[in-house]
């Protein structure tokens, strides 16, 4: 059996970070972990091609080596999806899907053969059993949640070229114990925290480490911290192997804000070489917050929270959304200066949007306030509900909002805000292509820009005033090109 594994195209959204990967060389941020693992799953015997539509095209030679076609994706890739389908089909080849978009509305896609939903170590075997039988089913779903302390599958890198990839990636756990009706992740992964064994972590680093990688580890964890007991012990183990190999990776994450509330917590990740973590902040309407059950950012001044965490070595990425029953006229006034007081420079702001099987959907739906579907892209000017204060109104203020904090004026005036509260503790090596980005930055930026007097001026304060910061400075103006490049889109 050839088994194709194609993962279609993502388009321009804050995550992808398409602009500013142009200057390190890179043609995506991420690789993508699922179907990698999935390949890890299947028989050795079985041929295996991965194709990465973000990376390269999608070739009809490629189709026609195959006998089988394994496709995943998220919501925000649907249409890009279809058309992969289509192709396939078009060629007359089994197609398998599986993965959060196709788990969470399998039933808007057509030209599928045999649907592989939720999570794959319980589906796929199932699969791959009546695969082998002659007696394969359309849909293999199941509520069952695996035992990640029982998993044993390396994701299978050999399928890729990691030098097309700005990051790698490693799941360590899977679901949240936080009720935010907004999210789908509990929908999908069930609010108990399952962890893999600190020896599946260590054995994942040890196989980038054999490729070759070296570089930054995306923990793709949607709460990072849901279970802080195992992840102490796992960070511990983490420092012992960083240490131990001279520091060949620097992570990243996304957590809940209560990490600012453990400082033991964020001592072990600043020491296991974690320079970057994603938090999902929404707002600061205490209001809307309840609204949503975000109760848990309720509970600490959000501000001082950010501010505790750009001290313990770890820059902010965060998360707003717009939209929420309880916003209002000055919602977004309000919102824009928060992240500037804060130097949150990676405000990805979006606006509310109910995505399938969340607790939203469900409530709006009883409303009889949906309207249409959620296109998973947080750059969006769609709505997929009747929003209290009225769609037009809504996305007037959302454009304005992103406008104003994307301006060359203030995002380099909160680039400055995060430069003074910021204190770097990462251990970092410098590529060639960090090196090649920089100086491409001088005469992209420096010279070719708006921002150039800006970006020229905080670059020599920084070098004289805070040297170690001097390089994320760097990082956030080569990605303020994309986020402006994402601004004017929508203007």
């Amino acid at each position: 059996m050839n088994v194709l594994m194609v993962y279609p195209r993502c388009p321009e959204t804050f995550w992808s970070f398409k602009r500013a990967l142009r200057f390190v060389s890179k043609k995506a941020a991420f690789p993508p972990l699922g179907l990698l693992t999935v390949a890890a799953m299947l028989p050795k015997v079985w041929g295996k091609r991965l194709v990465d539509c973000n990376v390269r095209r999608l070739k009809d030679k490629d189709i026609l080596w195959a006998d089988m076609v394994f496709i995943s994706a998220m919501i925000v890739q649907k249409g890009s999806a279809q058309e992969v389908i289509d192709r396939c089909k078009a060629a007359s080849k089994i197609v398998v899907a599986g993965g959060p978009v196709f788990s969470t509305s399998h039933e808007s896609f057509h030209g599928v053969d045999h649907f592989v939903l939720n999570e794959a170590e319980v589906t796929l075997p199932l699969f791959l059993a009546d695969l082998a039988k002659g007696e394969a089913k359309v849909i293999y779903a199941s509520d069952e949640k695996p035992d990640m302390e029982k998993v044993r599958i390396v994701p299978d890198w050999s399928l890729v070229k990691m030098r097309h990839y700005n990051s790698a990636m490693l799941q360590a756990s899977r679901g949240c114990p936080f009720h935010c009706e907004f999210c789908d992740i509990v929908s999908m992964y069930g609010h108990k925290m399952r962890m893999k064994s600190i020896e599946q972590i260590i054995a994942e680093l040890d196989a980038l480490l054999e490729i070759g990688f070296r570089g930054s580890v995306f923990f793709v964890d949607d709460n990072f911290i849901g279970h802080k007991a195992k992840v102490k012990e796992m960070l511990l183990a983490l420092i012992e192997w960083q240490e131990k190999h001279r520091y060949p990776f620097t992570f990243f994450t996304e957590a809940s804000v209560n990490l600012a509330e453990d400082e033991q917590l964020l001592r072990l990740m600043s020491q296991a070489n974690f320079n970057k973590v994603f938090l999902g902040i929404e707002t600061t309407n205490v209001e809307s917050l309840k609204e949503c059950g975000k109760t848990q950012n309720t509970k600490m001044d959000l501000a001082e929270a950010i501010r505790i965490i750009q001290w313990a070595g770890m820059q902010v990425q965060a998360g707003f959304i717009v939209g929420f029953d309880n916003d209002n006229a000055h919602t977004f006034e309000t919102l824009k200066t928060f992240i500037q007081e804060t130097g949150v420079v990676t405000a990805m702001v979006g606006m509310l949007n109910a995505l399938p099987k969340t607790k939203l959907w469900e409530r709006l739906h009883r409303e009889g306030r949906l309207d249409g579907e959620a296109k998973g892209d947080p750059v969006t000017d769609s709505v997929n509900f009747q929003p209290r204060m009225g769609k037009e109104r809504l996305i007037a203020g959302y454009k304005n909002l992103l406008a104003k904090i994307y301006s060359p004026k203030e995002y380099y005036e909160r680039l400055a805000n995060f430069v003074k509260h910021y204190r770097p503790t990462d251990k970092k090596r410098f590529s060639r292509a960090e090196v090649k980005a920089f100086i491409f930055s001088l005469f992209r930026i420096g010279i070719f820009s708006r921002s150039n007097w800006r970006y020229i001026s905080l670059l020599v304060r920084t070098f004289f005033t805070k040297p170690r910061v001097f390089p994320t400075v760097v990082e956030l103006a080569i990605m303020g090109v994309h986020f402006q490049r994402l601004a004017r889109r929508l203007a």
